[in-house]
């Protein structure tokens, strides 16, 4: 089993702890963490059993893989002693809109870099997680890799020049869609339900919608017909919102992210 340290003891690293251990990936005594100037690392270690570390020489020593996991603007002050420290071990790096040109000059002596970029529902296992190395994988680096990640969710890898899309639709996409419950909760309370009935419709709504659209492995346009008859209800509500251009709105949310994301990687 993989040794795998995490720098940085926030949310998405706790999730991949606790990922790591339930898949048991690796046992409690193959991990360690160090969190920043706050109690994250201490709550992590208290928590799961995993160790904590004095620092990055602590950290990485006799550790296999690194999962970097602090604020992506820390990076460029993180600990000088990184850079030896990381010295011929697997990065992975969750730190959005960091190349991983930026990354190689943060750890230059690394054996192989990975960048990735998962999503909040990885928190509960449910995410989805694009990657992407600098270089070719060796088989056990690949399996390390796969193994970590999957602890959040699905796992796909791109070429680096993807990652602003997998941002924009992957890590931005679940909050679209929280503004979309938004927006069906308050319709609903526009039709006569209470606030509270109301979230909870249209959170019922949308859970098991996804779970068909998954368990069904059919086209959403095939479902959203099924549940359409000629001039009923969904019909009408459809016929709405083809004339708002939802799906033109869509696209847009979407490539505005992307470009976003691109302005926001182009020095990192």
């Amino acid at each position: 089993m993989p040794r795998i340290s995490f720098l940085g003891s926030g949310n998405m690293a706790s999730a991949i702890v606790d990922g790591v251990l339930a898949r048991k990936v690796a046992q409690v005594a193959d991990l360690a963490c160090l969190g920043g100037n706050d109690p994250t690392g201490e709550r992590l270690s208290s928590r799961t059993g995993i160790r904590l570390a004095n620092d990055v020489v602590d950290l990485c020593a006799g550790t296999d893989a690194v999962v970097v996991a602090f604020k992506p603007q820390n990076l460029a002050e993180a600990d000088p002693r990184l850079a030896e420290s990381t010295r011929g071990k697997l990065v992975i790096s969750i730190l959005a809109g960091k190349k991983l040109s930026s990354l190689a000059q943060a750890f230059p002596h690394a054996r192989a870099l990975v960048r990735a970029m998962p999503n909040t529902p990885g928190a509960i296992g449910a995410g989805i997680t694009g990657w992407c190395s600098l270089s070719p994988l060796s088989e056990s680096d690949r399996a390390t890799v796969l193994s970590v990640l999957g602890a959040l969710g699905i796992v796909h890898e791109f070429p680096e020049d993807m990652l602003n899309s997998v941002t924009a639709l992957g890590g931005s996409g679940p909050g679209f869609v929280f503004e979309f419950a938004a927006a069906l909760r308050e319709a609903g309370v526009a039709v006569g339900f209470t606030h509270e009935l109301a979230a909870s419709f249209a959170t019922e709504v949308l859970l098991g919608s996804a779970k068909l659209l998954k368990q069904s492995g059919e086209d959403a346009d095939l479902l959203r017909d099924r549940v359409t008859s000629p001039k009923g209800t969904t019909h009408a509500g459809l016929q709405v919102l083809e004339s708002g251009k939802l799906r033109d709105l869509i696209r847009a949310t979407v490539l505005a992210a992307r470009d976003r994301s691109a302005e926001l990687s182009k020095d990192s």
